[in-house]
């Protein structure tokens, strides 16, 4: 019999004696350090046990991965550079027994997504891995670099997604070592256009197809945190578009607000904006406007993005342009915020009249459900037997629309399995390095169960 050695608590002890007959720790010290990190590890199969001494033994291979995906340009419009990502990420998944497939979308005007299936034994839960190539900042940005500052790495991409591309390597690579991915069914789905999407119809028919194909899907974009906890995110909610036109009398300003001018089209679009603020409020939704413009005349881009304005201070506003965004938790809350933004539209101001355009391209929410509590209760189970805290839910207000939620109607999902990260979006975007490690660990356990759950 092997002594843990004084102050080892006897589950810590055995999970010791079990990490050294599988040959795992070269020394007692490293056998040490094992139990003090995961103090309830007496819940761990050897497998298990496995996965968390690769995962550790693979940090510096892990972060200088990531490395050079950061230094690779992967701005959404930059198709050669997403298909160069899509590349490095096929150099680390067919050695681990994936067959990968580059989809092209030039029909949709975007690089394309990376899809990588890997054929198990058919009996455990299917399981669609879920995160994205491209990156915000193309490649006229003037942050283009991976650095390194101890536990925590600065780049385009290092959160948000390369920083959860790599926790999925790292999970499947322990995977591997360990004998679990052997029968595991998975598709990693990578899509490289969702920090801008194409077209919904054509830039997401093949990932909704491999929802069908799913049980479970597991999102990889970012884990939030809540005064320093790990969060669980079972729900995210929808991105999507809306735009007001509003046309009015022009005239002399001298006679605004009269019976004859009316009100003009700048009150009127102000009108509806300020009554947004006042009468759509409820839990869960969010509203935003992100462009405005009017005058004389107001014409809205192709690009939408810009409004081109003219007008003088003596001439009543004839035209007004508004656009911005609606996130909600459910269709059902989708449908009720558009009806009163409707209602609303349609109460003008004396000599105006108004319209709103709700695009119909945007992101569905992922609505909280049971099946989706269930899985943060499997994940919590893995949080126990490692020694780490449980993960409350996460608030779907603290975070925005992903890919995942193209699929949650037909599978049940996890969010936020990514790794921690600060200043997603922006120069200087940050990504905490043992937050990679962290949920690499968790994904690979709680997937090697999964996989020996029967379908």
């Amino acid at each position: 019999m092997v002594d843990g050695g004084a102050g080892m608590t006897p589950s810590a002890n055995r999970a010791t004696i079990a990490a050294m007959k599988l040959g795992l720790l070269p020394a007692l010290a490293a056998a040490f350090a094992l139990s003090f990190a995961f103090p309830a590890a007496a819940e761990l199969s050897r497998p298990e046990l496995a996965m968390i001494q690769t995962v550790d033994a693979e940090q510096e291979r892990t972060v200088a991965m990531l490395g050079r995906w950061v230094d690779q340009n992967s701005g959404t419009m930059n198709f050669a550079g997403v298909k160069a990502v899509g590349d490095m990420l096929r150099a680390e998944l067919e050695p681990l027994g994936f067959k990968v497939e580059w989809i092209d979308l030039k029909a949709a005007n975007r690089a394309g997504h990376l899809v990588a299936r890997h054929k198990g034994n058919g009996r455990g839960k299917r399981m669609l891995l879920i995160g994205h190539l491209d990156t915000v900042f193309e490649p006229d940005s003037p942050f283009q670099r991976w650095v390194r500052r101890g536990d925590e790495g600065e780049g385009p991409g290092a959160g948000d997604d390369k920083g959860g591309m790599a926790v999925i390597v790292a999970a499947l690579r322990a995977m591997k070592a360990a004998g679990t991915l052997k029968n595991a069914d998975i598709t990693v789905f990578l899509t490289g256009d969702e920090e801008d999407a194409g077209p919904v119809e054509i830039a997401r028919r093949d990932l909704v197809t491999a929802g069908k194909w799913a049980d479970v899907a597991l999102d990889f974009e970012g884990l939030v945190q809540d005064q320093g906890r790990d969060m669980g995110s079972i729900a995210r909610r929808s991105s999507d578009e809306w735009t007001i036109t509003v046309k009015a009398r022009g005239g002399h300003s001298s006679g605004i607000f009269t019976a004859n001018a009316g009100a003009g089209a700048i009150y009127e679009v102000a009108r509806i904006i300020d009554s947004f603020r006042r009468e759509l409020p409820e839990p869960n939704l969010t509203f935003n406007v992100g462009l405005v413009g009017g005058g004389d005349s107001a014409q809205l881009a192709a690009d939408r993005i810009r409004i081109a304005a003219t007008g003088k201070t003596n001439i009543i506003a004839s035209a007004a342009v508004a656009r911005g965004d609606l996130r909600a938790i459910s269709p059902e809350q989708i449908a009720r915020a558009q009806e009163r933004m409707r209602a609303i539209v349609a109460r003008p101001l004396p000599g105006a009249t108004a319209t709103i355009e709700f695009l119909a391209d945007g992101y569905p929410p992922m609505a909280p459900t049971d099946a989706n509590r269930a899985l943060l209760a499997r994940l919590n189970r893995v949080n126990r037997d490692i020694g780490l805290p449980e993960m409350g839910e996460l608030d779907p207000v603290k975070r925005g629309a992903a890919d995942i939620s193209f699929v949650a109607k037909d599978v049940d999902g996890l969010a936020g399995l990514g790794p921690a990260s600060r200043g997603d979006h922006a120069p200087g975007e940050t990504v905490n390095i043992p937050s990679i490690f962290r949920q690499a660990k968790r994904a690979a356990i709680l997937m090697s169960r999964l996989a020996r759950e029967r379908r």
